[in-house]
């Protein structure tokens, strides 16, 4: 296994399942994942979309988390104990891969139950991964045939990847985490300037790359899925809402009410963790009541760019 990475921007150097030691196998593979964390939650779309199920197992860890990191219990909705490696935190996890690890403990995880090992730990490298080599094994044609990231599209995936992967993505949490007035005031510039371009982007296509969903429209549904929730008034990312956004706030109801992406999101998790984890920004830890947001509502944008 390459050295896993210390810092959460970092990517390992491990190939794809496909190469190597690593071959595509039903039950080998098993995805440590949070539902509250907006990079996990990249992967958990992508095993959805390509009905990879029944294919590798996945287990969600705790929302809360303390001192020792990522939890495993079976004490709260959709959570569970780890039956893989009967490891009470992920970190135990990663040291069973790599012993006396003591760098960052991150999900999403991706972990090879036959040689013991974490295959790999960056969720958009994980992304892949899914979308690429368990085609043999996705449950329908359709899923079989579905590409997050086409040949075709890969120039326009990367290079809209590369700036929303910084200034959104990432933005979020440069405002949120930031200490000083003058970080906060860079950071929050910087992620509004984004977000109003990429609604211009969208008010031209259905989705970031044209008429076809691709890995850059689910990198970028996961924080816009949390924005109204969390960031606006958790990271005082507060400037605009999304449903401020016609085009942005009309993407994020139809990736949402994409088959198999809405039930991948948990409210719950989402809001607890940030609220009752970040306690440097929320001492108390109390849970905000709101808003009310209808992701279910039409947004009209199928028949908008219809060919």
């Amino acid at each position: 296994m390459a050295k896993i990475p210390q810092n959460w921007e970092d990517k390992t150097t491990v190939p794809l399942v496909a190469d190597g030691k690593f071959q595509p196998a039903k039950d080998r593979y098993h995805l440590y994942v949070s539902l509250a964390c907006p990079f996990a939650h990249r992967t958990i779309i992508t095993r959805k979309l390509k009905g990879l199920e029944d294919v590798i197992g996945m287990t969600i860890v705790d929302y809360l988390r303390d001192d020792n990191g990522w939890a495993f219990t079976d004490q709260r909705p959709k959570t569970s104990l780890d039956t893989v490696n009967n490891c009470k935190y992920l970190r135990e996890v990663y040291r069973i891969a790599e012993p006396g690890y003591d760098g960052r403990v991150t999900v999403p995880v991706l972990w090879d139950k036959q040689n013991r090992t974490i295959v790999n730990n960056e969720s958009a490298e994980v992304l892949r991964i899914l979308n690429k080599q368990f085609n043999a094994f996705s449950a329908t044609e359709e899923q079989r045939n579905l590409d997050l990231s086409p040949d075709d599209l890969m120039g326009a995936i990367e290079d809209i990847n590369s700036w929303i992967a910084q200034d959104i993505n990432i933005g979020v949490y440069s405002a949120g985490f930031a200490t000083t007035q003058e970080a906060y005031d860079q950071g929050v510039i910087k992620l509004f300037k984004a977000l109003d371009r990429v609604d211009d982007v969208l008010s031209r296509s259905r989705y970031l790359c044209g008429d076809r969903l691709t890995e850059a429209d689910i990198r970028l549904f996961t924080t816009l899925i949390r924005f109204d929730v969390v960031y606006a008034h958790h990271f005082k990312c507060n400037k605009k809402r999304i449903v401020d956004y016609p085009n942005l706030w009309g993407f994020t109801r139809d990736l949402y009410q994409t088959p198999g992406i809405g039930e991948t999101v948990d409210q719950e998790h989402i809001q607890k963790h940030y609220q009752m984890v970040h306690r440097h920004i929320n001492p108390n830890g109390i849970v905000a009541i709101g808003p009310d947001l209808d992701f279910d509502s039409p947004h009209g944008r199928g028949a908008k760019f219809q060919k």
